[in-house]
């Protein structure tokens, strides 16, 4: 009767130790999930198709600005890049006073570098739009948050911090598939 108790006191602990160590930490959870986003980020910058989203405009002399209520944002395809960023801060010549309609553009990019750092990537852009020629610096953490710096012909410096996002096909507005 010893022997018999022994063993099922034995299957028991053996038992309770398996269901106990399947269970995975808040650390690994964190961990999968980082690499996760790793690998979507990397995904996105490799077939050059992402979106960049601003929520905070950095223009220069001024101070920061929320933008999380304006839309905005940057798309970055293979081969069109398109802008509707808001844009605060000083306008030299080019633009007309009062009809300022922030940096909106669309191009084909002609010089597209990437560069895969240790913690980030680095997206350096040229665009020629109509009548200024836009240098884009994007640098996107490995989680996705973004930083994206606008240097214009025409304009003051601004730079603005956001994430990068796939960007929504057709439908997927109203989660829709």
């Amino acid at each position: 009767m010893n022997l018999k108790c022994s063993i099922l006191m034995f299957l028991f602990i053996l038992f309770v130790t398996s269901v106990f160590s399947q269970v995975k930490s808040r650390k690994q959870i964190r961990e999968e999930r980082a690499t996760e986003k790793k690998i979507n980020t990397e995904a996105m910058i490799d077939a050059r198709e992402f979106v960049f989203v601003g929520q905070i405009a950095m223009p220069t002399g001024y101070k920061s600005i929320n933008l999380t209520t304006n839309p905005n944002y940057v798309n970055f395809h293979p081969d069109l890049i398109e802008s509707y960023m808001p844009f605060y801060g000083r306008a030299y010549s080019g633009v007309g006073y009062g009809g300022d309609n922030g940096l909106k553009f669309k191009g084909k990019p002609e010089d597209y570098k990437v560069v895969k750092g240790p913690k980030n990537f680095q997206i350096d852009v040229t665009i020629k739009g109509t009548n200024d020629i836009y240098k884009l610096s994007l640098i996107v953490s490995f989680e996705g948050s973004a930083s994206l710096s606008i240097t214009s012909n025409n304009r003051s410096f601004i730079s603005y911090n956001g994430e990068i996002n796939a960007p929504e096909k057709p439908g997927e507005k109203n989660g829709n598939p």
